[in-house]
């Protein structure tokens, strides 16, 4: 048996796609139809501060490349509001029956890099690592870990994912490891892995799987000594309680029996507002379905140039657009033959020429992530 996978190569020669586009290829060529269009990607025409934050762009890149196009796109990593994301100028067909693929490359992976954005500046000064890889097809995994990535998150835990990605993925112990030990042999779990991992793997032991938080952070931090950096408390909800106060009882434990080095950190069911409120007694976090079951972001791909003449549907804008980022941390979009405002930053920046990729921004992770960051403080996205 295969799995429901749609491969690269049905991605890239335009069979991933909305059967109308089909239709709509066949008609154009019965009709000897091919006009020279202007097409842009937008979410929101108009500014309403609310902002999303870009992703997606490297693999749009990837998939438009080799065909005759020229592209402009906003960098991933920016912070966007209203107005195109993207602008693909050349003959209609020859991107028409991609429509489909770039829009999901887009909207799925910003979706997600906004939601990452929402939980790093939940708790901007803490350790916050992607766990949602579990919870969406695995075919996506790396889609998921380089939106958490751009939007700052400091790590993940999908191995695959961080194959493609060339980073390493991260993680110590599940409730299943504990398990296969038996009650009350937690020790037995802690002390095995000890000795069974590489030095450079932390070790965090999960500590909440039999019996009480405090008593078994307590025990593992009696049985692995100065070798424990941190426990994990991933609690269900059903059974949590007040989490703030367990995570509260059990620093009070550790520390009334010196092991206050030992950090906390806590996992499970976790968004921005449960960051919001314990950043001040945990250490650090693993969120998991806020980020990876994000909404995508609702970009389409409209028409507005046909051989050199403005033209929208209803409801859009026609005209070639522009948008740009003002000194005060503003969105702004206008045609793109008029002036922006002044000291305004165009966001629009070549992506392809002739097929070919001639980006003059950095389309990797780090560079993105850097970008998310100043933008996320000069708009005050997530600011309480």
């Amino acid at each position: 048996m295969e799995f429901d996978i749609v491969g690269p190569d049905a991605i890239r020669e335009g069979s991933a796609t909305d059967a109308y586009f089909d239709r709509t290829e066949t008609t154009l060529r019965h009709a000897g139809r091919n006009p020279r269009v202007i097409a842009e990607v937008t979410a929101d025409q108009f500014p309403d501060g609310c902002y999303e934050l870009l992703s997606g762009v490297r693999d749009a890149a990837a998939l438009l490349s080799g065909r005759d196009l020229a592209v402009d796109a906003v960098p991933p990593g920016r912070l966007f509001d209203g107005g195109p994301v993207m602008r693909i100028e050349g003959d209609y067909l020859e991107f028409a029956r991609l429509e489909t693929s770039l829009l999901g490359f887009l909207s799925h992976a910003s979706g997600i890099a906004t939601a990452a954005l929402d939980v790093r500046r939940a708790a901007p000064d803490s350790l916050v690592l992607s766990f949602g890889a579990r919870h969406v097809h695995p075919s996506i995994a790396a889609v998921v870990e380089r939106g958490a990535l751009t939007a700052g998150l400091d790590g993940f835990s999908h191995v695959a994912g961080g194959e493609v990605l060339g980073r390493e993925a991260g993680g110590t112990m599940p409730h299943a490891l504990v398990l296969c030990f038996g009650r009350g042999n937690q020790e037995e779990a802690w002390q095995a892995f000890d000795e069974a991992v590489g030095p450079e793997v932390p070790r965090v032991a999960l500590c909440d799987t039999f019996d009480d938080e405090a008593d078994e952070a307590l025990r593992a931090a009696e049985t692995l000594g100065d070798r424990l950096d941190s426990v994990r408390l991933d609690t269900t909800g059903s059974r949590r309680g007040d989490f703030r106060h367990i995570i509260r009882e059990v620093r009070w434990t550790l520390d009334a029996h010196d092991h206050d080095g030992v950090g906390i950190f806590v996992s499970g069911g976790l968004g921005p507002s449960d960051l919001r409120d314990l950043r001040d007694v945990a250490d650090g976090f693993g969120v998991g379905g806020y980020v990876s079951n994000a909404d995508p972001v609702d970009f389409a791909l409209d028409i507005v140039e046909i051989d050199g003449d403005s033209v929208s549907k209803r409801g859009k804008l026609p005209g070639v657009k522009q948008v740009y980022r003002t000194p005060d941390g503003g969105h702004h979009v206008g045609l793109a033959g008029e002036a922006g405002p002044d000291d305004a930053e165009p966001l629009l920046r070549p992506l392809l020429r002739d097929g070919e990729v001639v980006a003059d921004f950095d389309l990797g992770i780090d560079a993105a992530a850097e970008r998310a960051a100043r933008d996320a403080e000069s708009c005050g996205y997530g600011s309480e």
